[in-house]
Formats: C-alpha cells, structure tokens, sequence
C-alpha cells in the first residue's frame, strides 16, 4: 500500500465500488472497507491518508471510528458521510474533531475536493513533525507518556533504547496503564514507522477462526472458505504485530505461532508454501507470564523467546507524583477531543486527585478528566472521600515532622545545627519532636511523610 492513500468505508457494497472508482478517476488511490473495524490496524501515528467513512454501518459506526483513529493520532483528518440529514449529528461529529461531514447525495467532484484538502493537510503536519525532529525535538516520547517519577524516565529510555533496534519486545503492566500506548510508541520511533501496525486482540479472537485470522488460509481450507485470504500476519509484513493480552493464546496455538517468531514464515491454512514474514513482534500483557508457565498455561520456550527485551509499565500508585501533572495534560486533551474552552482546574480539586487511589491507572484518570471537561462530577461517593481525605492540619504536621526527621538525619542526631536551621529554638525543637515522636538517633523513612 503506497503512502497518502484515502481509506473508505461503507457497509453499502454498491456505494463503496462507486465512490472508490469515481476518486480514482480524481486520481486518488482508494483502498475500501466493508467494516470500520478492518480500518483500525492500519492507522498509526505516522499514518498519511485521510479516512472516508458512513456514519450508521452495522457494528462499529462512523462515530465510533472517529473516536477510535483520534485516540491513536487526533490529527488524522476523518470525513464522516450520512444519507440522514441528522443536524445534531453533524454538530456532534464536528465537536468531536471530524475533518468534515457529507450529506448524501454529493458529487464525487466535491468529495475528492474534500479528501485532496484533507491529504494536504495530513502531509503537512506529518512535515512539521519531521521538521521539528530535525530541530532537535527527536520525538515525542515526553508528550505521550509524560512523567517525571524515575519509573517513567527509565521507561523512555529503554523504550528509545529498543525502539532503535529490531527486537521483539514484551510489554508488561496492569490494566489501564498504557501498554497499547507504549507498544505504538515503540512502532512510531522505529525503522518500520511507515509500514502498518497491526494490533491483534488474543483474548477477543474467535476460537474457531483464530488460526485462519492469524495465518490466512486458501479456498477450500474449510467449509465456508470460497476464496483465498490474508492472516493478519501477512497484513503486517515489513510492519509490526502487536499482540494484546498475550497470555490469552490458546496453548495448542503458541507452539505454532513460536515456530513462526524462531523461523519468520508462516504457513496458510490449506496450503503447503511457505511465506516469508518480515515483522516486529511486540506483544503485552497484564498477567504474570512466569506465573502462567507455572500453572501450565503458557509456554515456558514461547515465555523466553518473546521475553528479549521487556518494558515494564509502572502503575500510577508506583509514580504518584506525576498525577497532577498527568490529570492537566489529559484535561487538555479532553478539552481540544471535546471542542470546550481550556479549564483552570482548581487547586484543591488537583491535591484531591493526587491523593486519590486509581486501581484504572491512566484509563481511569482519562475518564476523571473527561468528566470534568463535560461538566460532570469527578468526585467519589461523598462518604468514601471525606473517609479518604485528611485534614490540611493533619498535611501539615506531616509535612513538618518529615523536615525535623530529615534534618536530625541530615546532621547525624545533633539538636544545634537543626534548631539553627529551622529558625527554631531548642526548646521548640524539644517539643515538636516529643510531640511527633521523633529520636535524634532513628533514622529518617518515608513514614515520616506519611499522612
């Protein structure tokens, strides 16, 4: 598939071969769709086309598209078409960042004006950002998993450091916290940026048909194959595979799909030829994979050939301190997704997320952010927060008995230099540690923080 290519979708067999014969007569190389779903494992951040799509199809609509390309990249231009003439309909898909909306009927002159506009407009900011790379911006790695903890400082590193290199990669880490987003990371940043990113669901596989999905299969492999097909292997040649959850493989398949990480072929169903597969492997996953070998449900040799480079992706309760400054970049963004004003976000609603638990990790966060966007609460049930929240007094006597620890600390137990310091007198001193049962020869810990 050649770069700035329209992606068009329609559900309608007879509307998508006309549209996409009369943009080829524009001189537009159209690839088409019956499904919206199809289009998801071709879009990446450096994706060049632009998207055509109807809105009400059966499964996931236009709307639902959109949504989904702009979680991947909010600036691939996406053009929704409707035969329904829906006023609020149009209103919302332009609140939600459509490139723009067709009523139908319309004239292929007018839409392949549209998508020519809209190619522009992709190549340019495809440009811009190269420009910027060349100006010394490498990437925009800080923007994507922003964080100033040294968890997230290692994850960049080691991110950038296998991004420049061919190796299959594991990528491990909870629910929510941005393994997908790290796994496009990795693709972007590497030789294979401009080659698709193929994202393969194990867990959402179909039992019957996952070994036709993956590896293709010729006609008359099984009842019901008429004609020849693609796996989504072969989909991704000269690309990436990332394979979610992982660990949700069916035991008699990882022995097949290991002998294609160990030899790069693979073989379709109904057919003897080997294919040669060029593709990076990056698989997640949110289970113990070592725990699983041991309970016997995954290859242990699967385990280790996958297992070459591995990034681990901290939760938000390891980087607690990067929430404030996560939950305003995901305000922002929510503001630009939803087309509303930039929002001061209070101080106090800041330092009451911060101390928040969020077993959702970033997901969760999104959703907190999103909600205040829309003007919805993003408060918990009021009882489980004022049990959750301490007292201003009860921060600052924490934070105070932390300075005092840390000072008899810093100055091995000697009681001058530490009331000198403070600006305190020695019999303050005296009672304050008294008070917060503080020795001059205990050693400072993080429970002198503590709340």
């Amino acid at each position: 598939m050649s770069d700035a290519r329209v992606l068009l979708v329609d559900d309608e067999e007879e509307m998508r071969r006309s549209t996409a014969q009369a943009l080829e007569l524009f001189g537009l190389a159209v690839d088409t769709f019956s499904s919206a779903e199809n289009i998801l494992e071709l879009i990446g951040y450096s994706f060049s086309g632009v998207v055509i799509s109807d809105i009400r199809m059966p499964g996931m609509d236009g709307m639902t598209l959109l949504q989904r390309i702009r979680e991947v990249d909010a600036e691939i231009p996406v053009i929704l078409v409707t035969g329904h003439g829906d006023v609020q309909l149009a209103v919302k898909a332009m609140r939600e960042g459509v490139y723009d909306f067709l009523e139908k009927p319309f004239t292929a002159q007018h839409l392949a004006a549209i998508a020519r506009r809209a190619l522009d407009r992709r190549s340019l900011v495809l440009e811009n950002r190269r420009l910027r790379a060349v100006a010394g911006k490498r990437d925009d790695i800080e923007a994507r998993l922003p964080g100033r903890t040294q968890a997230m400082v290692d994850l960049r590193y080691r991110l950038r450091a296998i991004g420049a290199t061919d190796a299959d990669t594991l990528i491990i880490g909870e629910t929510g916290v941005g393994k997908e987003v790290v796994a496009r990371a990795l693709h972007d940043i590497s030789a294979r940026a401009d080659r698709p990113l193929i994202a393969i669901n194990c867990a959402a596989l179909p039992e019957n048909l996952i070994e036709s999905e993956l590896f293709g299969h010729e006609a008359g492999a099984f009842p019901g194959a008429l004609r020849p097909r693609y796996g989504k292997f072969e989909h991704g040649r000269g690309g990436t595979i990332l394979l979610d959850e992982i660990g949700s493989l069916p035991y008699d398949l990882q022995a097949k799909f290991l002998r294609v990480l160990q030899e790069r072929v693979i073989t379709r169903l109904g057919s003897n030829e080997i294919v040669p597969l060029d593709v990076r492997f990056v698989a997640t996953s949110k289970v113990d994979l070592e725990a699983e070998v041991a309970a016997g449900r995954f290859r242990a040799d699967l385990l280790y050939r996958l297992n070459v480079a591995t990034l681990h992706v901290p939760t938000l309760a390891q980087r607690k301190a990067d929430i404030p400054l996560l939950f305003l970049q995901l305000v922002r963004e929510a503001a630009a997704r939803y087309v509303r004003n930039d929002i001061d976000v209070p101080p106090e609603l800041i330092t009451e997320i911060a101390e928040r638990s969020w077993p959702g990790n970033v997901r969760e966060l999104r959703n907190a952010a999103d909600r205040l966007v829309l003007g919805l609460d993003t408060k918990p049930d009021e009882g489980q927060a004022s049990a959750e929240r301490p007292r201003l007094a009860d921060k600052v006597a924490a934070y105070e008995r932390g300075i005092i620890a840390s000072a008899l600390a810093a100055h091995g137990g000697a009681l001058r230099p530490v009331y000198e310091l403070l600006g305190i007198s020695r019999k303050t001193l005296y009672e304050k540690m008294q008070k917060y049962g503080l020795d001059k020869r205990m050693p400072v810990t993080d429970d002198d923080y503590a709340l």
